[in-house]
């Protein structure tokens, strides 16, 4: 809900291809990103749109599958939570818009990292989750 939101927000207040600087390092921007991360694919003529809307719905049936199976982790379920709910708010977008609105731009100097969103940050928070629940101890049955 957040990132659907924030996007909100967004396109309320920026035509395509604004961009306002907050600090030194971050601008508020509003850009399409018709492809996947790092706009991988964005110019492939269309049908990324379809192929990655599939693979979201797929992971999403996959991810609630887990969620189910494995209720009892907290963290592991926590972080797959995360995951599915960027998942889906970068799909609304997707599937509404034709494109995931990106508006979140952090650079240093000359270096830039590309724009994204609330729903990037989740994947990414839920990703590294995943990760510290990997090397958590696993209790061994007794």
């Amino acid at each position: 809900m957040i990132d659907l939101y924030t996007k909100h927000l967004v396109v309320q207040a920026f035509e395509y291809g604004d961009h306002v600087q907050i600090t030194s390092f971050f601008d508020l921007v509003r850009y399409h990103n018709q492809g996947a991360a790092f706009s991988f694919l964005s110019q492939a003529g269309g049908w990324q749109r379809v192929f990655f809307s599939a693979i979201a719905l797929f992971a999403s049936v996959v991810i609630i599958y887990l969620l189910r199976k494995h209720a009892a982790q907290k963290l592991f379920c926590f972080g797959l939570a995360m995951i599915l709910g960027g998942a889906l708010g970068n799909l609304y977008d997707r599937l509404t818009l034709g494109y995931v609105v990106d508006f979140l731009f952090f650079h240093y100097e000359t270096y830039y990292w590309p724009a994204f969103n609330m729903a990037d940050s989740a994947i990414t928070g839920g990703v590294m989750l995943l990760l510290l629940d990997s090397f958590k101890k696993q209790k061994v049955p007794t």
